[in-house]
């Protein structure tokens, strides 16, 4: 399968931001693209840096408007598109949701970000609740796909669940960068553990992983880009640049996960009899 995959640096104006993403949503589709993945919370500015209650204006329903506009756009290019939309579910409820696009404009399905960070300049729980709808592939033309987003990278239940749910891709919309005052050794310490828990993941589960950052400073935080896609053996298919927008194509063997999988047969050896505390929130 041929994956576009788009890097984009956000302003302020969302309008832009959206017409931009669509010019290479086009030009991916055209060099053959069939699934189009896009970055976390792409139609504006990262705004959890800070928390205000005026920016839960940016939220909207789904279906809604992006889902409308980027409907109409996987139905113009006979594409898969992999949304990430600020989801205004009922008054006061807002979540972190990735919507799949597919290629007759409908929504295949949704996935609500289940980790929600706090940290410094990530003030996610201020924004979002906690995803209720599980760790649950969506079906599409293109395949099943285990879409997940940013802080749930860290997690291996998380990916482990959507494998055993049978995904044949695992998906992250992302927003992550640097903390301007660390070293800038710490920041690339930083930077490899959040691509090599992820690689990581493609081989605990024999199934490819891509993963798609926004690049570019926003009001002081560098994100650093470095979208990739990953093979099965956590094979690197593809990494983006750390400083600059980018748009690819990348053909994944899909077929490739069974051969894997049959040479090391994970699932096959867990013993499930004996995870019961994974449950606990401590072993004490």
């Amino acid at each position: 399968m041929k994956i576009g995959i788009i890097q984009q640096h956000n302003t302020a104006d969302r309008e832009d931001n959206k017409r931009r993403l669509a010019e290479k949503v086009r030009k991916v589709a055209r060099e053959g693209a069939e699934l189009v993945v896009l970055q976390e919370l792409h139609n504006g500015l990262y705004f959890c840096q800070v928390e205000d209650v005026n920016l839960f204006d940016q939220a909207e329903p789904i279906p809604g408007p992006s889902t409308e506009f980027y409907g109409a756009l996987a139905k113009e290019l006979g594409v898969v598109i992999v949304t990430s939309l600020f989801e205004r579910r009922s008054a006061g409820l807002y979540h972190n949701t990735a919507v799949v696009m597919e290629k007759d404009g409908t929504i295949a399905g949704k996935y609500r970000k289940m980790h929600i960070p706090d940290d410094p300049g990530y003030y996610e729980k201020f924004y979002f609740t906690p995803g209720d709808l599980g760790f649950e592939p969506i079906q599409t033309s293109v395949g099943k796909l285990g879409v997940l987003v940013c802080w749930d990278q860290w997690y291996p239940e998380a990916a482990r669940l959507m494998a055993l749910a049978g995904a044949e891709l695992l998906i992250y919309p992302t927003a992550i960068g640097y903390d301007p005052h660390d070293t800038r050794e710490e920041q690339e310490r930083q930077r490899m553990a959040w691509q090599t828990v992820q690689r990581g993941h493609a081989v605990a589960n024999g199934l490819p992983v891509v993963t798609v950052n926004r690049v570019g400073d926003e009001d002081g935080v560098p994100f650093w880009g470095t979208s990739f896609v990953a093979g099965p053996q956590g094979e690197l298919l593809y990494e983006a640049p750390t400083d600059q927008e980018t748009e690819a194509v990348v053909e994944v063997d899909m077929k490739r996960s069974e051969q894997v999988r049959r040479w090391w047969p994970f699932l096959r050896d867990r013993r499930i009899e004996a995870y019961g505390d994974i449950m606990k929130r401590f072993r004490d």
